[in-house]
């Protein structure tokens, strides 16, 4: 069954798109366990300046646009970062329940699909990944805005490193950060305005040639 969240992607992306964001630097409060966004987010927040959705490819639909800003990956990757020895408690008596989906990168190889928790209010984002321990590799994190903006991130109660791929309002990558490392408060972006921010597993980008250029889609 396809929820309001993933209609509204399909109508954004044909319509035009959508999104928004706090600068890089500026910080909320930000919250996640593996990368959090200066607003405030568990696993990943993202700064939390918009709320609602925000369009993108949309599942099988053809892109609507050439990308834009767009920010190369380094020939070398970085080193690998380690998962937290010792992540904090969660206050939480139980993580929230999020909307879920997909998000398939249609242009690298083999075209692999991760399924998605969208967290896509101002709570929602500010929690991201914080406290969490584990994740399955083919699992993430979607962010969304209604307006797009340089969107930063920081890693504040984060404990599992992420691969941040920061995605504008037609479904183009304009950055990835990789292996971004446990438990600090770095602000981390990348310098171009977005509407989306998907938080992976770190190494995973890399592993499946996912690329700064390239396109993805959202059922």
């Amino acid at each position: 069954m396809r929820c309001p969240f993933l209609l509204a992607l399909a109508a954004g992306l044909a319509a035009g798109c959508q999104r928004g964001e706090q600068r890089a630097g500026g910080a909320s409060s930000a919250t996640s366990s593996a990368s959090g966004g200066q607003t405030s987010s568990a696993a990943s927040g993202g700064s939390d300046d918009g709320a609602g959705t925000a369009g993108g490819g949309s599942g099988g639909s053809g892109p609507t646009a050439s990308p834009g800003c767009v920010v190369p990956l380094p020939e070398e990757p970085p080193p690998q970062a380690s998962p937290a020895t010792d992540c904090p408690a969660d206050p939480a008596a139980s993580p929230p329940e999020l909307t879920r989906g997909y998000v398939t990168f249609v242009e690298a190889p083999g075209a692999p699909r991760v399924a998605v928790e969208i967290a896509d209010s101002s709570s929602e984002r500010e929690r991201g990944l914080m406290y969490r321990t584990s994740m399955p590799e083919e699992q993430g994190m979607l962010f969304s805005w209604t307006d797009e903006r340089v969107r930063t991130f920081w890693m504040r109660n984060t404990c599992l490193p992420l691969d941040m791929l920061f995605i504008d309002e037609n479904g183009f990558i304009a950055g990835i950060l990789e292996q971004v490392p446990v438990l600090n408060e770095a602000p981390r972006s990348v310098a171009c305005p977005v509407a989306h921010v998907l938080e992976l597993n770190a190494g995973y980008s890399r592993a499946h040639g996912v690329k700064p250029g390239s396109r993805v889609t959202f059922e």
